[in-house]
């Protein structure tokens, strides 16, 4: 059986893409974690708004999700056999 020649390889491999989802996965944590907060009324301040999980966890999340994506792009693989 002849190999379709017009069937072209994937940019990335396996682990690339397995990199890619768990960035993807830190980053909507990061979101999820700035979610709420907020009051029902406009005169009543609250300060959850403040709390360590929205101004420090969720960024730091988020950014460490951006750089798995650059990693996941920039990550080769080793050649076997060599």
């Amino acid at each position: 059986m002849k190999h379709n020649s017009s069937q072209k390889p994937f940019i990335f491999g396996k682990t690339n893409y397995l990199i890619m989802i768990s960035g993807i996965l830190l980053m909507a944590i990061g979101y999820l974690l700035m979610k709420g907060g907020g009051s029902d009324d406009p005169n009543v301040f609250n300060e959850e708004i403040f709390s360590p999980r929205r101004i420090r966890v969720a960024p730091a999340l988020i950014i460490l999700g951006f750089i798995t994506q650059i990693f996941a792009i920039m990550y080769q693989p080793k050649e076997q056999g060599k």
